[in-house]
């Protein structure tokens, strides 16, 4: 399937990992990201590091080609710059760095003249921030009514906590996730990523690409209310239904399921293990494996309902017989044995896993300052074919010159905008 998105201008006005994610899987569709950075800073991620990606041995910047009677261009050292931080390269694949300086008038100036051009402004700053630096939903309504303006924030455009800056694991307490997640007996814990933030990117592109298909029925352009705090609330699935329907409160089941017993990890003599048995069949199947054909025609466990109730005396059962053999001998014993089950692995073998290998998860790109980098692969095929990563995470910078001169800047003009600081 060609680039879906292919000819559609995104305007990126977001930093660290909700928005810019949200963005990066805008250009893997074939959109032309435009990443607005602050001259000097650029994205916050930038400088979180270790870990960081070798630099190569490389030249200063490129040069921009000259052109003839122009005044020459600024080049910044590249080498100045620290280390490219993986965390930055993992987001923001296949877009274009602009540096500008919002608070400067030219800047600003400059950043309205791609307003104009877009098809689609993503933004991440607390509500009200953009519209007092003159960038705001109405302002860049008057200048392009068919922009699909979409705003990322913690808590929402509206209501008491609007003005309230949002951080992934602050939404994950507050907003229900971090009280069910952990063992029953221990303290709240966050998940290993930052769940809410890219639960919110994922939110926000599905927006966008309706707001896309609106537009293309409508004429106008629409304002997109994304935020984490009403994200990480639709994302508590069962959890919420079982609180809103049935008046159950939630409690951390560790890796437990809450009504499905055994679904959880389970300990081995030299590891773990994860097993899903997911109904009475599967129960049965596990048992034989196990050797514990007594236990599904037990009174106590011979139904899910029952194996739920009866929990805390069936996982240790459980627990001890799988303690007789290594990970790797129940892996063997398992296999086609009929119910669901999987190691925990790490991540280098989740890399290494032969289905991963199989898939494509990883693609491989050339970075201009860190040589090839791996990077993830879109996760969704079309026609068994994923959408290329053609275009490695940008340099801060890196594509000034090149967006102001398709504006149909010349290079005295470039270059003035440099003297005075605004890109």
């Amino acid at each position: 399937m060609p680039p879906p998105l292919k000819g559609i201008k995104v305007l990126d006005l977001t930093r660290v990992l909700a928005g810019p994610y949200a963005t990066m899987m805008l250009a893997d569709l074939g959109a032309d990201v435009w990443k607005i950075e602050h001259p000097t800073r650029g994205d916050d991620t930038r400088a979180w590091n270790p870990p960081s990606a070798p630099l190569v041995e490389l030249p200063p910047t490129p040069p921009p080609s000259p052109k003839a009677g122009q005044p020459e261009l600024r080049v910044d050292d590249w080498s100045k710059l620290p280390p490219e931080s993986t965390y930055f390269l993992q987001a923001n694949r296949g877009k274009r760095s602009v540096t500008v300086n919002l608070k400067s008038p030219e800047g600003l100036a400059l950043v309205k003249e791609l307003v104009a051009k877009a098809d689609v402004l993503v933004e991440n700053y607390v509500p009200g921030k953009l519209e007092e630096l003159g960038l705001g939903y109405e302002t860049c309504r008057e200048i392009n009514p068919r922009l699909i303006y979409a705003s990322i924030s913690g808590y929402g455009q509206t209501g008491p906590y609007a003005s309230a800056p949002g951080y992934d694991v602050i939404i994950e307490a507050e907003a229900g996730l971090m009280h069910i997640t952990g063992e029953p007996d221990g303290s709240p814990v966050k998940v290993g990523v930052a769940i809410t933030d890219l639960t919110t990117g994922l939110y926000l592109k599905s927006a966008v690409l309706a707001a896309l298909i609106s537009r293309s029925q409508t004429g106008e352009g629409v304002w997109i209310d994304a935020n984490l705090f009403d994200s990480q609330i639709a994302s508590l699935a069962n959890v919420a239904s079982n609180y809103l329907i049935a008046g159950q409160e939630a409690t951390r089941q560790g890796t437990a399921h809450p009504s499905i017993v055994p679904y959880e990890v389970f300990s081995t003599k030299d590891g773990f293990v994860m097993i899903g048995a997911g109904n009475d069949s599967q129960f049965v199947k596990l048992c034989k494996i196990l050797s514990r054909t007594d236990l599904p025609v037990d009174p106590l466990y011979s139904t899910n309902i029952l194996r739920v109730t009866n929990r805390s005396a069936l996982i240790p059962i459980l627990t001890e017989a799988l303690h007789a053999h290594t990970t790797a001998e129940w892996l063997e014993k398992m296999r086609g044995a009929g119910f669901p089950f999987a190691p925990v692995n790490n991540i280098q073998q989740t890399f290494e896993h032969p289905q991963a290998v199989a898939r494509g998860v990883v693609s491989e790109v050339d970075h201009p300052r860190a040589g090839k980098i791996k990077l993830l692969s879109p996760a969704v095929s079309y026609n068994n074919q994923k959408m290329k990563v053609t275009r490695a995470p940008p340099v801060l910078g890196q594509h000034t010159v090149e967006v102001l001169r398709e504006l149909g800047y010349d290079d005295a003009k470039i270059a003035k905008l440099q003297q005075s600081g605004a890109v």
